[in-house]
């Protein structure tokens, strides 16, 4: 027994430590080989999900498929398309191996992608290219979509560049991000950027420039007894990452859904999600600087806009914006309702609630309905205090504010369906905003990746079907465009 041991706690030290996904992947799947954990993926059979149904729905593709029956299968595929059938995407499936899971459910996954798209490369005469595009665009809407969301946590964000650099180095980055207070700022550089773009962003010796980059930003702004934080500092920041566009604008050029939030400088107004839905002509630089002003740190802002003169002009000149964080972290509901998203991936830094976020989010047992039940009586003293400090403590306006925001923070949601989180759970609150070297900035990106690398094969599962999707929908209405196009050409300009 202690060879095995030593072995596996050998394999645990190589997967900390991994510099690549290859590397941390091969220690993982060594690790689940000594453990039992391969030969438990081959098998089907677990109490964790009704793997009967998955595999009878699976062998039916398959044989359709074999036979040529793109009108049954177009039918079976019909009948519904669940990320979660028969429970197969519950978090205890995908965590109880290191590397992936049971490959019933993989196979499944890659069979439904398989399938898609062998009907919209079909030239099946029985099934023409409406009945085609009718099936996908309700498949889309009713499978729904994945979003990334980046949670704040000051100078911690660079965590969130190792995370978007591991997901992106797998194709898995989702097209809908948001980003609240240093989230933002990803998001921003990923929203206004190309894939060529940030494949350049992403080399390791770029990275090592922006870390050197931004310890020389602290080192100036931290120098001295005391700490002279001044707005122009962080402009500058962004005005070097950031390229001056809209979110209309940025989404032409990238494709990308950026979200950003950001929080009300005044009471009796609620916080806003910012993107090319709700604010088009927004310039993203002044959303990333608001989502990014800390109370009691850097002034409210009030944001840009570009009107129909191309000039720039105050958004809502009469109101000012603060840290995002306090009021909308995570916008799942948002999310929800704006671009269909019902799955998501969370890289959560704040390091207000790590302590309380665990890597997959599970449901049922004596533990939840506690914590449940706690929630609502904090829910309710949350409530009572906010209903004093708005009728009673009207002429202490600061006071108000904090409270307010104190309320906002203990009422959020900080977690998704796949939470990447750093290894460590409790970090020095007053280093949030303090001086940061060039080494501890890389530190925090090499931890974001291996903080992600585990959850990589979930996320490729569970993702695959709406990128396939996805894509599928966006080349056939190229093909709709293109068609309308030939029956009605523009008029030739003279």
């Amino acid at each position: 027994m202690q060879l095995p041991l030593r072995r596996r706690t050998q394999l645990e030290d190589r997967m900390r430590t991994a510099d690549t996904y290859e590397q941390w992947a091969k220690a993982a799947q060594a690790h689940d080989d000594l453990a039992g954990l391969a030969q438990w993926r081959k098998m089907d059979q677990t109490r964790l999900y009704d793997h009967v149904s998955i595999r009878y729905r699976l062998d039916r593709l398959r044989a359709l498929r074999s036979r040529h029956d793109d009108v049954g299968l177009l039918f079976t595929l019909n009948e519904g398309i669940h990320g979660n059938m028969g429970g197969m995407g519950k978090a205890a499936v995908h965590s109880r191996s290191k590397f992936g899971t049971k490959h019933l459910i993989e196979n499944y996954v890659e069979e439904i992608a398989d399938s898609l798209n062998h009907i919209a490369n079909t030239e099946n005469n029985n099934i023409d290219f409406e009945d085609k595009l009718d099936f996908f665009q309700r498949a889309s809407q009713c499978y729904g979509r994945s979003a990334l969301m980046l949670s704040g946590g000051g100078a911690l964000g660079f965590y969130h560049i190792g995370v978007v650099r591991a997901l992106l180095e797998q194709d898995l980055l989702p097209n809908v991000i948001s980003g609240a207070s240093a989230g933002s700022l990803v998001a921003a550089v990923l929203g206004t950027h190309t894939d060529d773009e940030m494949d350049q962003f992403m080399d390791a010796k770029h990275l090592a420039f922006e870390a050197k980059q931004e310890a020389s930003w602290f080192n100036r702004m931290f120098r001295g007894a005391r700490a002279h934080i001044d707005i122009h500092d962080l402009q500058s920041v962004i005005n070097r990452l950031i390229p001056d566009m809209t979110f209309e604008e940025a989404y032409k050029k990238t494709g990308r859904q950026i979200s950003i939030s950001i929080a009300p400088a005044e009471t009796h107004q609620t916080s806003r999600l910012l993107n090319a839905i709700a604010s088009p002509n927004v310039y993203i630089r002044s959303a990333v600087l608001a989502s990014c002003a800390v109370p009691g740190v850097y002034p409210p802002v009030t944001l840009q806009a570009k009107n129909v003169y191309g000039d720039s002009q105050p958004y809502l000149a009469s109101r000012k914006w603060i840290d995002g964080s306090i009021s909308d972290d995570l916008p799942a509901k948002r999310l929800s309702r704006m671009y269909g998203v019902n799955h998501f991936i969370v890289s959560q830094i704040n390091p207000v609630v790590l302590p309380f976020i665990s890597r997959k989010k599970k449901r049922g047992g004596f533990a939840t309905a506690a914590a449940s039940i706690g929630r609502s009586a904090l829910t309710e003293v949350l409530d009572s205090q906010r209903f004093i400090s708005q009728n009673y403590l009207r002429d202490m306006p600061r006071l108000n504010m904090v409270l307010n925001s104190m309320h906002s923070l203990a009422k959020q949601e900080y977690s998704g369906d796949i939470n990447i989180v750093p290894s460590f759970r409790f970090y020095d609150m007053r280093k949030l905003l303090a001086k940061l070297s060039e080494d501890e900035l890389v530190g925090l990106m090499r931890e974001g990746e291996r903080a992600a690398w585990p959850q990589i094969e979930t996320i490729r599962t569970c993702t695959r079907i709406s990128k396939v999707l996805d894509t599928i929908l966006e080349e056939m209405q190229n093909i709709e465009v293109q068609a309308v196009r030939r029956v009605h050409p523009l008029p030739a300009i003279k």
